[in-house]
């Protein structure tokens, strides 16, 4: 991951934190050193936990390179630019304006430029909102903000902790669940995604994990006529979300 040295989301030191969970400011992340004893990062941790946010155990090398004051004392956290909202306030979003839902599951997209990238191109074509999942996933921090262009201050996302059950709400909800597999049986040109639907973007490296292809209604996969096999992550999502407006502007 690329910690960029202008970062306003990181807060380092045990006080810094400390007070940061007591503002109950929006936080990513909490990294924590290993092997660390301190009954104070031990607080720090027990709180963040009963808060819902996620704790990394981080070796000391990780923390140095996060670091800019060089002086973390053992924990570093991440804070999120703006709120994150509810899988039912995007299908609000949806209702709202009128619309059958467009919502985009990013599963376990860990590089911050790729999911910014992801959210820039969901808020252009006017989907309705983003899912995360809590952990092994960027968060909407300020250098996915910087890649989004800043879409990410448009674009309702919500953070879950299992993408398993966000799917099972939103087929109750009667949306189509849509994953991108290289082996996909359904040919993307060949897909209807006219009415209320899911995009399932996978990781970089990994895809689409097995649960949650397991869950989806359809396998789409994208044409590819050279010699490379696959896109990456935000490309094929731009494909996918841009196919699903053509088709849904009709």
């Amino acid at each position: 991951m690329d910690f960029e040295n202008d970062r306003e989301d990181i807060i380092e030191g045990r006080n810094a934190v400390i007070e940061a969970l007591r503002a109950e400011r929006i936080l990513d992340k909490i990294y924590i050193q290993k092997g660390e004893t301190d009954k104070t990062l031990g607080h720090i941790a027990s709180r963040a936990r009963e808060a819902g946010i996620v704790v990394v155990d981080a070796d000391k090398r990780k923390l140095d390179a996060m670091s800019r004051t060089h002086s973390h004392q053992g924990v570093i956290a991440l804070a999120a630019v703006r709120e994150y909202c509810s899988v039912s306030d995007i299908l609000e979003i949806a209702k709202e304006r009128g619309e059958a839902p467009f919502v985009i599951i990013c599963d376990e997209i860990s590089d911050p430029h790729n999911l910014g990238a992801v959210i820039r191109t969901a808020e252009a074509a006017g989907a309705h909102g983003i899912v995360i999942p809590k952990r092994r996933s960027a968060g909407v921090t300020s250098i996915v903000n910087k890649a989004s262009a800043g879409a990410a201050e448009h674009m309702a996302v919500a953070r879950v902790a299992n993408l398993s059950s966000t799917i099972s709400e939103l087929k109750d909800a009667g949306v189509w669940i849509y994953g991108t597999a290289a082996e996909g049986s359904s040919p993307l040109w060949k897909t209807d995604l006219t009415g209320p639907i899911c995009i399932v973007i996978g990781s970089e490296g990994d895809g689409i994990s097995r649960l949650v292809r397991e869950n989806c209604d359809f396998l789409v996969s994208i044409p590819m006529k050279g010699k490379v096999s696959s896109l990456n992550a935000s490309a094929a999502a731009a494909v996918l979300i841009y196919e699903a407006l053509r088709q849904r502007d009709r």
